[in-house]
């Protein structure tokens, strides 16, 4: 059986500390950031989804541990392969990779894990179902739920579905962190992608309060004149 030692043991050998140094800072980890604290051991995720690949057979109490570690690339590693696992899996079994990853949030922390593991595990798991506890994670105290709610949504946008975002949106509108703006601004903009009037009537509604970052992320792929109308509201 492979183990979460086995894989910790495994992420020590490829562990480069000049790029864990760039990564501290990248992730903004001294104090009072978002990433306060975390740790890295320097490996890039091109290596790190080839070695989901090596471990995609972790059993669900190895890929818990591994969301514990105090190591950002172990935590990341996990969720790569439970989106691996979840898409290979039966509706079981799906169940319990789901109520993993809602009680492992403690580990997901950064952005980064959150934007790999939100849509095609929260999102595919609540797609019949059950997608109002996405407006309870919008409510929340964390930083790292609310970003989950909302990128969850994407698996939504995908099969071009854009209410559930669209009412997150609105819930996170205030929201004073800069990762939630930017969050918000990307799912509006995939919205707009595929449907620009339907972007276009939720910003006549809200473009006035809406967060500059919010709303240059929106319009990023408008075409120039347009841009320039919005921003100069």
């Amino acid at each position: 059986m492979i183990t979460a030692a086995a894989v910790h043991r495994r992420m020590l050998a490829l562990a480069d500390p000049a790029r864990a140094r760039a990564s501290r800072w990248f992730f903004k980890t001294g104090p009072g950031q978002y990433g306060e604290g975390d740790r890295f051991l320097g490996i890039t995720v091109p290596v790190l989804r080839q070695l989901t690949r090596q471990f995609e057979t972790l059993p669900l109490a190895e890929i818990r541990t591994l969301l514990k570690s105090r190591w950002h690339e172990e935590r990341l590693l996990a969720l790569l392969v439970l989106v691996r696992q979840y898409a290979r899996a039966d509706a079981r079994v799906r169940a319990r990779i789901y109520r993993c990853y809602l009680g492992s949030r403690a580990g997901i922390n950064n952005w980064d894990l959150v934007d790999c593991s939100a849509a095609p595990i929260v999102g595919a798991h609540l797609d019949a179902g059950g997608r109002r506890f996405l407006r309870q994670l919008a409510r929340s105290r964390s930083l790292w739920d609310r970003r989950i709610a909302v990128v969850a949504t994407f698996h939504y946008i995908r099969n071009r579905q854009f209410v559930d975002s669209l009412a997150i949106a609105r819930i996170l509108l205030a929201d004073r962190e800069d990762l939630i703006h930017k969050a918000v601004g990307w799912m509006l903009r995939e919205i707009g992608k595929r449907d620009q009037p339907v972007l276009e009537e939720f910003l006549q509604a809200h473009a006035d309060r809406m967060p500059r970052t919010t709303l240059r992320y929106a319009i990023e792929r408008f075409p120039e004149a347009l841009r320039r109308r919005y921003l100069a509201k």
